[in-house]
């Protein structure tokens, strides 16, 4: 039977032979060298790279793009609350729409083949941010996968009525509960949060995925909730469905305080999705001397068995004023940052933009170039997949459940004009 698609000399291995990949109704379905059948399409990589499609954990689609609406002045988290909050009640569906879509574009571009986007449920823009993004759900479902998340910006017991809210979230077709318990007045109401999202979950049966904190260090105890989490998503049977987004204070950690942490998350199995474009440029601002990263411990997680995973977060407003929702960009920033350069770490950083970014939304299953997956990956302009961070090659081809998305084409000639002799 001919196939759909035919991939010719991929480079799917650095330390193996070139090989075919053979498509037919959006799976893989033959690997190897030299594979002798028809196919609808054919692409002759050329001995180029082959990764599966990026996938980014934790984007806000609806906050996007508003940088130039007010621009900020001091570059402060306080200030982008502020800033954000007052675009937000403003927030018109059209424009939502607009912005949404640039930046989906841009990460259709860059070969990214599923997005967890968290758009804001409060009652400074009520549900826009969600019903904008389950149009773009169904009108992008053949360029990517879209999940949706409820997510409580201003908090939940701070802002009465987000509750009811965040209920005809779920009930309009969002997939994911989030939360963001650190945005309560006290610890009681940050535990009550929290417990709030493990609640409507259950109800619903879906994931969850939280902005668990975003601070400098553990001294204020809303921003120290990791433990309490990972307590109750071992109490609720919630293991392997909860993600934590930022997560920052970590950082702060001795190894003595951090290892016992690290050892919960581990049996919780619970993702970390850190996100360095927004945490590196809103962290350690009141710091004088020896500003620090302001970033979760990724070496450590990753060494202590944690999913860690990567994301964009948010594309050029004033919690991140800049970003083009390119994956293989942020994680070469990553590498930078978290001192990921050995061959080893580098390998590691592109599977947390897309292995592990699939294992915290759910999708790790289905997910990934082997015989019986589902056919979504990217042909890089780069002949070792060891180099997809180095070179941040063009996406030649995207491939989206068998089907061609994306084709990039590109000339670039460099005249060298030798010197007359006089």
């Amino acid at each position: 039977m001919p196939m759909d698609l035919l991939i010719r000399n991929a480079c799917v291995r650095d330390d193996e032979p070139l090989t075919d990949i053979a498509i037919r109704d959006g799976r893989i379905v033959h690997m190897e060298p030299g594979i002798d059948i028809g196919a609808a399409e054919i692409i002759d990589a050329g001995g180029r790279a082959v990764i599966p499609g990026l996938v980014e954990p934790h984007l806000h689609l609806d906050k996007a793009l508003l940088h130039r609406r007010l621009p900020a002045r001091f570059g402060t988290l306080d200030e982008a609350i502020r800033v954000t909050g007052v675009l937000k009640s403003k927030q018109e569906r059209h424009d939502v729409l607009d912005r949404s879509r640039q930046v989906l574009d841009m990460a259709v571009r860059n070969g990214t083949v599923a997005i967890r986007a968290h758009p804001d449920v409060d009652l400074i823009q009520g549900l826009i941010g969600v019903e904008t993004a389950l149009e773009l759900k169904d009108e992008y479902k053949d360029l990517l996968d879209l999940q949706i998340v409820a997510f409580p910006q201003e908090g939940i017991l701070k802002s009465q009525g987000t509750t009811d809210l965040m209920l005809d979230a779920l009930r309009l077709g969002a997939d994911v509960v989030g939360g963001c318990p650190y945005n309560e007045l006290n610890w009681d109401d940050t535990r009550r949060h929290i417990d709030i999202v493990f609640e409507l979950a259950q109800r619903f049966d879906l994931p969850i995925d939280m902005h668990a904190d975003f601070a400098d260090d553990t001294g204020d105890q809303r921003f120290a909730a990791v433990s309490y989490i990972a307590q109750r998503t071992i109490e609720t049977g919630y293991q392997g469905r909860v993600s934590l987004g930022h997560v920052t204070s970590l950082g702060a950690l001795d190894p003595d305080q951090l290892g016992p942490l690290i050892d919960q998350l581990r049996e919780a199995q619970i993702s970390i999705v850190t996100l360095p474009a927004t945490d590196l440029y809103l962290g350690g601002r009141k710091d004088r001397s020896n500003p620090r990263r302001a970033l979760t411990p990724v070496k450590a997680l990753h060494s202590g068995g944690v999913n860690v995973a990567y994301s964009s977060n948010n594309i050029r407003n004033a919690f991140t004023p800049f970003g083009k929702a390119d994956m293989l960009l942020i994680g070469n920033m990553l590498a930078h940052v978290a001192q990921f350069g050995v061959p080893d770490h580098q390998q590691a950083i592109l599977d947390m933009g897309t292995h592990h970014a699939a294992r915290a939304i759910g999708l790790g299953r289905d997910y990934g170039i082997a015989v019986g997956k589902q056919a979504d990956l990217v042909i890089l302009d780069t002949f070792k997949v060891a180099d997809a961070l180095l070179d941040i090659p063009a996406r030649l081809w995207v491939v989206k459940r068998g089907k061609i998305t994306v084709v990039t084409e590109h000339r670039c000639t460099i005249h060298r004009h030798q010197c007359c002799p006089h």
